[in-house]
C-alpha cells in the first residue's frame, strides 16, 4: 500500500509536469502570434513590389530570363554600404525603385556585366529609378575597383562598397546571395521585387522592358 507522502509527491509531480506542458504551449502560441504579425507587417510594407513582382514572369525573357520574381514579400531596405567618400548609406536612403548589383574586381561575370549595368543607369537612372551597383572586394582602398570601373568604360554608376562583404552576407542570410554577382531589383518600399543569379546584359531591349513595368507597377 502506498504512503500518503508517496502519493502527494507523485501528484505534485504531475501538477509540475501539466504546468510545465501548459508553459510550453503558452509561449509557442505566443512566439506564433508574434511570428505572425511580423509576418503581416512585412505583407503591408512590401505590398508594393509584391504587386510589381506578380506582373513581371511574363517579361523575364531573353536576356533576363533567369529573372526570378519574389514569391513572398522580403525586406532588404536595411542592407548598408559606403557611398565614394565613405559615408554608410542603407537602401532605404535611396529613393525610388533600385537595381542593387553585387560586385568584384575578381569576378569574372561581373566585367562583362559591369558596362550593361553602366548603360541602363545611362537610359534611365534618375528621380524613379537607380543601378545601386555595390563592389565587395575586400581592400583597404579603392583604388584598384575604381581603375576596374575606368578599363570595362563604367561612367555612369555612382561607387558603393563594402570590403567587409556584410551585404553580401546579409543577403546570403536572406538566402538571396549564391555568389557574384547577385542582382535584386528593389521596390520604393525597400522590398524585393525580384532577383537575377547571374550576369545579364541589362541594357538589352527586355531587360528595360522589365525595369520599366515594374517601376509603373508601383505607381
Amino acid at each position: 500500500m502506498k504512503s500518503s507522502t508517496t502519493t502527494g509527491n507523485f501528484g505534485l509531480r504531475k501538477a509540475l509536469v501539466a504546468g510545465l506542458a501548459g508553459l510550453i504551449v503558452g509561449l509557442g502560441g505566443i512566439y506564433l502570434y508574434q511570428t505572425q504579425v511580423a509576418g503581416s507587417a512585412t505583407a503591408n510594407v512590401c505590398q508594393s513590389s509584391m504587386t510589381a513582382a506578380s506582373q513581371l514572369k511574363p517579361l523575364a525573357t531573353g536576356e533576363v530570363a533567369a529573372f526570378l520574381p519574389a514569391q513572398n514579400p522580403l525586406s532588404v531596405g536595411d542592407l548598408t554600404f559606403k557611398t565614394a567618400d565613405g559615408t554608410p548609406i542603407s537602401l532605404a536612403d535611396i529613393e525610388g525603385t533600385k537595381l542593387l548589383n553585387i560586385w568584384a574586381t575578381w569576378c569574372a561575370p561581373c566585367r562583362k556585366e559591369m558596362p550593361h549595368l553602366d548603360r541602363l543607369q545611362a537610359e534611365m537612372g534618375g528621380d524613379v529609378f537607380n543601378v545601386i551597383a555595390v563592389n565587395v572586394d575586400r581592400n583597404d582602398t579603392d583604388d584598384k575597383q575604381l581603375a576596374f570601373l575606368e578599363e570595362v568604360g563604367v561612367s555612369h554608376l555612382a561607387y558603393y562598397s563594402d570590403n567587409s562583404m556584410k551585404v553580401f552576407n546579409d543577403l546570403r542570410a536572406k538566402a538571396r546571395a549564391l555568389g557574384l554577382p547577385t542582382t535584386i531589383m528593389v521596390g520604393e518600399d525597400g522590398c524585393e521585387i525580384g532577383t537575377m543569379y547571374g550576369p545579364a546584359d541589362w541594357a538589352a531591349p527586355e531587360a528595360l522592358k522589365l525595369v520599366n513595368r515594374a517601376i509603373e507597377a508601383q505607381s
